[in-house]
Parts: C-alpha cells; sequence; structure tokens
C-alpha cells in the first residue's frame, strides 16, 4: 500500500493578496494527478503588518474548489 502526503506551501508578503484560493487550486490539480483525495495548504505571512505569530498560527479544515477537504495551517 502506498502512503502520499501532499503539502503546497504559499507566502503571502507586503501587497500581496491572501493566497489561500490560489493554494487551494493548485493543489486541486496537485491531487488529481496523484490520485489523491486530501493534502495540506501552508500559508506563511510575511507581511511587516501581520499579527505576531502566536496570534496567527491556526490550523484548519477547508474546502478546495473539487469539494476536497484540505487541512489549511496558517502561520
Amino acid at each position: 500500500m502506498r502512503s502520499c502526503l501532499l503539502i503546497e506551501l504559499k507566502v503571502r508578503r507586503a501587497g500581496d493578496a491572501d493566497p489561500v484560493r490560489e493554494g487551494l487550486e493548485q493543489l486541486d490539480g496537485y491531487l488529481d494527478r496523484f490520485g489523491l483525495d486530501t493534502g495540506t495548504l501552508v500559508v506563511f505571512d510575511r507581511r511587516p503588518a501581520a499579527p505576531a505569530i502566536d496570534k496567527r498560527t491556526m490550523i484548519t479544515i477547508v474546502t478546495s474548489p473539487a469539494g476536497r477537504a484540505i487541512t489549511l495551517l496558517r502561520g
């Protein structure tokens, strides 16, 4: 049995829009290609005005455009 974990990483910088939607769309494409049902999206917020790391770090489950359950880690 093959086990695979697929993670997409996005970085948000000053002036950038929130990359979650783009990341979920990209992750859906990778999951299709590898025949996987779920994955993880990690978004690092590097904006100077971002809240402190202990205030902005969270893990949630979101739904991708294709309807997959995706673990979203913001930090």
